[in-house]
């Protein structure tokens, strides 16, 4: 977005002027779907398609809030002293904002004064794309810069999964969070979500790209059975645990998974670790082939994760299966799954350059005959975290 429009927007609501203009991005997730919060590994990225937020300082204790992107949006006001997340319909949108403030204010850094926030987003709402953490860094990152506070982007990170589990309610692991305020151009991040190792790798994909597919279908992760799955794995491990001494799932190899899978004893359960498990191994292989430049075996495993996700984890839906399988069946395509956390949301290709625009209107096609309106593709460059622009 150009950037006197969104100063031009800000005078508009506001009837002043502007003083800062941030971008927070979003993120896709190459391979490593529901094994962050599993302990396992992740190798996600961060995008082009993002937040920006429009910042104005104010000299009373009052933040105001304004969207963009809601139809018939109004401003939201609360102090800063305010503590409680909002429950009204019209402003649980505001949580992911009032809740880094909340938690930075409460870890000790002084923000001493109101002030007003226009957030305008290109990110499609409830793509699976993030648009969660996008908001959580932009804020965090907004308040680091104009308060002058003195902490670092993986405690940024850190508190925006406090905010994403804590005050908003949704018991998601560190990964969006990690994908945005770490992210780096051209790069993808290898993340070891039980310890926080990571290694920046080039996201190398030659004659290749991706391509980012929205169902289209709006949807709420912390309305979803997100959480249920959550709990789902920690029942297995508590299972497990009865001969293993484990924490997490992404402990454990496929091997050792197949021989103590007899505690788990349901057929539910042993699904969903076994997503869990075989993800996280899967992950592994990615992160080999990619070194060796063996994008058809990436390809391969991307396919197997979205396999997963829907005969073991049970996340995709019609709409994700349809985008998926049908982006399998296209010249030039070397793989393709779903990202995010399911039930709708966005799939992810990687298509030959050269055979882009047929993929999109072929896969169109046949989503628009099969689901009965439209999904949206985007092609997105992998670009750094939040930043002042």
């Amino acid at each position: 977005m150009d950037k006197q429009e969104l100063l031009k927007e800000y005078q508009d609501v506001f009837k002043g002027e502007a003083k800062d203009v941030f971008f927070s991005p979003g993120r896709i997730n190459v391979i490593g779907e529901h094994t962050d919060y599993n302990g396992g590994h992740v190798f996600p990225c961060a995008i082009s398609l993002g937040t920006f937020g429009v910042y104005g300082s104010r000299d009373d204790d009052k933040v105001q809030l304004y969207s963009a992107n809601m139809e018939g949006s109004t401003v939201v006001e609360f102090s800063i002293n305010d503590e409680k997340p909002e429950t009204d319909a019209d402003k649980t949108w505001t949580n992911y904002f009032k809740g880094m403030l909340v938690y930075l204010k409460q870890a000790g850094y002084q923000i001493d004064h109101g002030f007003n926030l226009l957030v305008h987003g290109n990110l499609p709402y409830g793509a699976g794309l993030s648009s969660s953490a996008s908001i959580e860094l932009l804020m965090g990152n907004l308040l680091k810069d104009e308060f002058n506070l003195d902490i670092d982007e993986i405690s940024l990170v850190k508190l925006g999964q406090k905010t994403e589990n804590d005050f908003v309610g949704l018991n998601s692991g560190i990964m969006d969070q990690f994908a945005v305020g770490m992210g780096k151009k051209d790069n993808a991040i290898f993340l070891d979500c039980s310890t926080l190792e990571y290694q920046y790798l080039p996201l190398k994909l030659g004659d290749y790209e991706i391509v980012i597919m929205s169902t289209n279908k709006k949807h709420s992760l912390a309305g979803s059975k997100y959480n249920e799955r959550v709990e789902q794995c920690e029942e297995a491990v508590k299972r497990l645990n009865q001969k293993l001494n484990i924490k997490k799932l992404g402990e454990l190899d496929e091997n050792t998974f197949d021989e103590y899978s007899y505690l788990i004893n349901d057929d539910v359960l042993i699904r969903r670790a076994r997503h869990a498990v075989a993800e996280n191994q899967r992950t592994l292989r990615a992160i080999e082939a990619m070194k060796a430049g063996d994008l058809e075996k990436l390809g391969r495993l991307i396919n197997a994760s979205h396999v997963s996700l829907h005969f073991d984890y049970e996340v995709t839906g019609k709409e994700l299966d349809t985008l998926a399988e049908t982006a399998w069946e296209q010249p030039g395509c070397l793989g393709a799954r779903m990202v995010g956390g399911g039930f709708a949301g966005s799939a992810i290709a990687i298509v030959k350059k050269d055979q882009a625009d047929a993929f999109k209107e072929n896969v169109g096609k046949v989503y628009r005959e099969t689901i009965g309106y439209d999904a949206s593709f985007y092609d997105a460059e992998i670009v750094d975290g939040p930043h002042k622009i």
